[in-house]
């Protein structure tokens, strides 16, 4: 049992590192059409995520592989129930990808233009299927008495799985935003402040709904008390409400700020969920939970000594990435924010 629940706390914290880094990936492509004044800046808002938003991807990859070995029974339900919405996600992330490497080899307006939308609605699409698909491992779907998947895909969406989409979006484009006030100068570091002030309010009032909604449901849905839940869900919110103080006044904090509101978020979720790991509603009798659907003791055993050697590794390499690629672009040096 103990290392059931060391697996859970594994795919919880790789599900966290991806919304953290891809969630700024996201809201940067999220405010390209709307920010930059000039191809040049559009190029440069690219420039500052094109050294990473590959290696952030990496967590999705090691979030479903650890999710394959450690639970094979939640894996299979989630991943043919949720069959649709994945092929959309995996569409958007195509699409995606596509546009990093199209948009260069042409310099039409249109061309260009056209791989610009392309990179903002693959964003777009992506937060807002995954906001829905995740919070519906906590609401309910359909599973019969073997964990199988009986529903369809619109049994994806409820008022509490569409604002929690709409949620994660908001978050993820504030998120963005403080993070080009981290890694731009002059003009356009001046704009990425004014947008996320912005989206400051609107981020942390939908942010806040989805949190305490989640404890809600938790309780209502998931045969959960309050607490654990609405530590993290508190955590979130305080951290949120500081970073609009902090927006445009000190990049590194208000960033930090927003990192540690979207870690929240999923841990929010994941505290919500366990010991379950897939709530079947109506009938939930017939949940998936950390115990009947995980993998035997030794593989997850062997994953363990895996995992305790191969993660601090990727770790040092993703922070060390960081820190070659932490220099401010813009070109204008002459005001240089303060982190």
């Amino acid at each position: 049992m103990d290392l059931q629940i060391l697996w859970f706390v594994i795919v919880a914290f790789f599900w966290s590192g991806y919304f953290l880094l891809e969630g700024f990936d996201f809201g940067v492509g999220m405010l390209l059409p709307f920010l930059p004044r000039s191809e040049a800046e559009r190029g440069v808002m690219l420039q500052s995520i094109g050294p990473v938003w590959d290696g952030n991807e990496t967590w999705l990859v090691v979030a479903g592989g650890a999710t394959f070995a450690a639970f094979p029974a939640w894996y299979g339900s989630m991943f043919s129930g949720y069959y649709i919405a994945l092929v959309l996600v995996l569409v958007c992330l195509i699409v995606r990808v596509v546009s990093f490497e199209w948009r260069a080899q042409s310099t039409s307006p249109r061309w260009r233009t056209t791989w610009m939308w392309a990179n903002t609605l693959g964003s777009f699409g992506a937060s807002l299927i995954w906001g829905v698909g995740l919070s519906a491992l906590l609401y309910g779907v359909p599973l019969d008495s073997n964990g199988d998947f009986t529903g369809t895909f619109w049994d994806l969406f409820h008022p509490y799985t569409v604002l929690t989409g709409i949620a994660v979006v908001a978050l993820f484009a504030f998120h963005g935003a403080t993070f080009l006030t981290l890694r731009t100068t002059g003009d356009l570091y001046a704009r990425a402040s004014r947008t996320a002030r912005l989206l400051s309010i609107p981020a942390v009032a939908l942010a806040a709904a989805f949190l305490i909604w989640t404890v809600a449901v938790a309780v209502d849905r998931n045969d959960k008390d309050v607490f654990p839940p609405v530590l993290p869900a508190v955590i979130g919110i305080a951290a949120l409400v500081v970073a609009v103080n902090l927006v445009g006044r000190r990049s590194g904090w208000a960033f930090a700020t927003t990192a540690l509101g979207t870690v929240a978020a999923v841990a929010t979720l994941f505290t919500s969920l366990y010991p379950r790991v897939m709530v079947s509603a109506p009938n939930f009798g017939n949940s998936l939970t950390v115990g009947n659907a995980s993998s035997a003791h030794y593989t997850l055993a062997v994953m363990s000594v895996v995992a305790l050697i191969v993660t601090p590794l990727v770790l040092l390499y993703q922070g060390w990435t960081y820190h070659v690629f932490r220099q401010r672009l813009g070109g204008d040096l002459r005001a240089q924010p303060e982190r």
